[in-house]
Order: C-alpha cells, then sequence, then structure tokens
C-alpha cells in the first residue's frame, strides 16, 4: 500500500464527472488500499477517486466503524435533513455548515463487483452524500447553507 497525493482546492479535476468503474481486478484493489491509507494518514473520514486523480467511481469511508468502499456507488433514497459543518481533504482548513439528507440509503459494489446496499443516518449519511457528489464534480462549498 502507497500514500497517494491529494488533489487540493484549483485542479480542475475536482469538477469532472467520473466514469463508471468497469474492471473488478487487482488494480482496482490496489487503489482502494491505497486510498484508505491515505485517508487515514490525512486524518479523514471519507476519500473519492478524483482525490487522488483518478476520474472513476469509487470511494472508501470510515467514520469510526470500519471501512466501508463504494464502487459505482447510486443514491436510491434520502430521507430528512441535517444542517452541520462540513471540510474536505482537498480543502484543508476551510470549512462550513451544509444541507444534507438525515438518512441516506446507497447501491454500490465493492471491489469484487458484488452489489450491496448500505444505509446511513447522520455522521454516515452526510459522508456518504459528500463523496458521492465527488464523483459528479460537486464540492461540499456547493451546498454551503447561506
Amino acid at each position: 500500500m502507497a500514500i497517494r497525493n491529494i488533489v487540493k482546492d484549483g485542479d480542475e479535476i475536482l469538477r469532472k464527472t467520473c466514469r463508471t468503474q468497469m474492471t473488478f481486478d487487482d488494480r482496482l484493489a490496489t487503489v482502494l488500499d491505497d486510498m484508505i491509507e491515505t485517508m487515514y494518514a490525512a486524518d479523514g473520514v471519507g476519500l473519492a477517486a478524483p482525490q487522488v486523480g483518478i476520474l472513476r467511481r469509487y470511494c472508501v469511508i470510515d467514520i469510526g466503524n470500519g471501512v466501508i468502499e463504494l464502487v459505482n456507488p447510486v443514491i436510491e433514497e434520502t430521507e430528512g435533513e441535517q444542517i452541520e459543518q462540513e471540510g474536505c481533504l482537498s480543502y484543508p482548513g476551510e470549512y462550513g455548515d451544509t444541507r444534507r439528507p438525515q438518512k441516506v440509503t446507497v447501491r454500490a459494489q465493492d471491489r469484487t463487483g458484488k452489489s450491496f446496499t448500505v444505509t446511513g443516518e447522520g455522521l454516515m449519511a452526510r459522508a456518504l452524500c459528500h463523496e458521492i457528489d465527488h464523483l459528479d464534480g460537486v464540492i461540499f462549498k456547493d451546498r454551503l447553507v447561506k
């Protein structure tokens, strides 16, 4: 495993839409392992592929309950609303209140291509939305509450 460089504010890759991940192989597994190590080294709770310079639809999240890997994630259902402070590893030192769903259900694939769903509430819902936004070129500052 290796720690990768995290793309920072100003890099246009953060505003691009990612492509679907079609192959589930050792290369994907290696990148996911590197992303997990990078996220932990940066004291983050999530990291999306474009944040390490890869325009593919996958991300990793760990809010303290163990890592979840999401390949080709799609938000299936949302419920409620929360407004909380949010930050991002690509925008160090920047924070702001964002509006997110209180509860989110996401359909995704794991590193082998097997489909699954995950439902998160509170911080997990926020993290799921934040990382999936990255895959569509949306950053947390786009969601700031005025």
